[in-house]
């Protein structure tokens, strides 16, 4: 059932830190002994640190989605953010949580799933592992996504983005939450991006396609911490106005197009699992 959970696991290793609330399993604090990397979740901008997304990333065209001719209903990002996740394995610098299909999920995402998270501390690195599990007798269909915040204490123009060489950035804009065909190219010089409020006065940047799979955060031109994101073919960018955080987002698969007619086996970026198979990707933090 969906409540909210006082309960935390801490794993450590080799002077870092990181803390997971057992609802959704959402990473609320990466720290050394001297830093917070983790956005604190100040409600007054954005109350969450680093959710998860599945079945879905981002908004369904109505919020509804029909499949084998039934029609069911999700909200953005999907539910399982809002679910209370099992510790299922914890040793010092590990912790594996799991959600499994129940009779609630069942009425709007029919498919015998699980989902794993699995943290794991390697001296300055954290890595975040998912593994979507198909329990059922047939294909399931899915997104997934992951939605960590970076506190970014100093003046937000005090931070920019370096990206691997030949990116050539083009973002999507959202019209109601959903994906337009309207683009924006976004200009880097020598691979980096400065960081200014008014890059997001439209919502995220939003890639359909991204060449790189690092993205480095730098602090007054010192690069603070690199983003591993390998498997994920798709990314956002966001941030609330004067908020101190910056989302950096891989996702598989995003928000419905204007355009959807709602089939979710025909979604745009829908990812299938074969029965009893298993999905597994992950992102990483390394600090620099």
């Amino acid at each position: 059932m969906k409540f909210t959970s006082t309960l935390d696991t801490t794993i450590i290793q080799s002077g870092y830190t990181a803390t997971i609330n057992h609802k959704g399993a959402e990473l609320i604090s990466f720290k050394s002994s001297t830093r917070e990397y983790i956005w604190e979740g100040n409600p007054d901008f954005w109350g969450k640190h680093s959710p998860v997304l599945f079945p879905i990333v981002g908004t369904l065209k109505n919020n509804q989605y029909t499949h084998n001719g039934e029609t069911f209903s999700l909200p953005r990002h999907g539910f399982a953010r809002d679910y209370n996740f099992n510790l299922i394995h914890k040793s010092e610098n590990q912790a594996v949580f799991s959600l499994k299909a129940n009779d609630e999920t069942l009425q709007f995402y029919p498919f015998d799933f699980e989902l794993q998270i699995i943290y794991t501390i390697d001296e300055n690195q954290l890595t975040v592992a998912y593994k979507v599990i198909n329990n059922e007798g047939s294909e399931i269909p899915f997104s997934l996504g992951a939605h960590p915040a970076f506190a970014l204490p100093e003046n937000f123009e005090n931070y920019s983005l370096a990206f691997e060489p030949h990116e050539n950035l083009i973002s999507y804009q959202l019209e109601n939450d959903l994906l337009s065909d309207k683009t924006v190219a976004i200009k880097l010089k020598n691979n980096i991006l400065p960081l200014t409020y008014s890059l997001f006065e439209n919502d995220a940047l939003i890639f359909k396609k991204m060449n790189s799979k690092k993205i480095s955060i730098l602090e007054n031109n010192i690069p603070l911490l690199d983003f591993h994101f390998e498997g994920f073919p798709n990314f956002g960018i966001w941030t609330k106005q004067n908020a101190a955080f910056l989302c950096l987002e891989p996702w598989i698969g995003y928000s419905d197009t204007l355009n959807s007619n709602g089939n979710f086996n025909e979604k745009e970026g829908i990812q299938f699992i074969d029965s009893e198979k298993i999905f597994e990707c992950h992102w990483r933090i390394v600090i620099l």
